[in-house]
């Protein structure tokens, strides 16, 4: 039992959050990559949920039962996997906002007069991500040849900008203009999703503390003396209840965030 409360305490503490994300953003504006970083862009995101699982399988094997110990491989595969998916979406949105950046650059460019080599590549000095200036460029540059299909608000803001630039060269329309007002959506379109976070915030909260009574109530039991985890682990009667109660409260947990994703959409 205090084996596996000292693996939910350190993956408590190694959990990434907020100042973890504000390092990152550190990083990636000053143009500054640590050792860490380089590690981690040489590992797939595909592999990671496989490295935790394996892991976490082990440290179960090693402090307690073989059923601890796939059970312990499914949950730490599942929260890495929801991890993975949440850094996508974080680095979406800082795609966007440098995108959006990077328009306003441009805008402000054309409008001084500047033609449209010279404001493309001071838009793309300005962009604080490289994939996101470098597809605005091939854009602005080649707009004839971006993607068939549109698979993410990026690709969809890039397919704007180009069909702006044809329409420019085609009718002589202020491209200015046109980028402008892409900047714009852009810019409601992050207002309406950090809207829509603060109010799933409160949900999100509940769900998480629902998530960790079950082992607040172990931790309550194993100080009364009652020996709840040995029970979960070596009684037949208990390996059942263990499987059921981590099957019922992922089941929740991914229904909780289903929930918030589809009110994020």
């Amino acid at each position: 039992m205090t084996g596996a409360l000292v693996l939910v305490a350190a993956a408590v503490l190694l959990w990434p959050g907020r100042s973890v994300h504000r390092r990152r953003r550190l990083r990636r504006l000053t143009r500054a990559g640590s050792a860490r970083t380089r590690w981690a862009a040489t590992v797939p995101p595909p592999a990671w949920p496989g490295l935790a699982a394996a892991l976490a399988g082990a440290g179960g094997a090693l402090l307690s039962t073989p059923l601890v110990a796939v059970l312990a491989g499914v949950l730490a595969a599942g929260a890495v996997r929801a991890a993975v998916r949440q850094r996508g979406q974080r680095r979406d949105d800082e795609r966007l906002d440098a995108l959006a950046d990077a328009l306003a650059a441009l805008g402000a460019e054309l409008r001084s007069g500047r033609p449209l080599e010279a404001a493309t590549g001071s838009a793309v000095a300005v962009c604080a991500d490289a994939e996101s200036g470098a597809a605005l460029a091939r854009a602005l540059r080649a707009p004839g040849a971006g993607p068939l299909e549109a698979r993410s608000d990026l690709d969809r803001a890039l397919d704007r900008v180009a069909a702006a630039v044809l329409l420019s060269a085609r009718t002589g329309c202020s491209l200015a203009a046109v980028t402008g007002a892409v900047e714009d959506d852009l810019r409601a379109r992050r207002r309406q999703r950090l809207e829509l976070c603060s109010a799933t915030a409160g949900p999100r909260a509940s769900a998480a503390l629902l998530a960790g009574l079950p082992l607040l109530a172990l931790a309550m039991g194993s100080g009364i003396g009652a020996a709840p985890w040995a029970v979960l682990t070596t009684t037949a009667a208990g390996q059942v209840l263990l499987v059921l109660g981590v099957a019922l409260e992922a089941a929740g947990l991914a229904w909780s965030a289903r929930l918030v994703r589809r009110a994020l959409r």
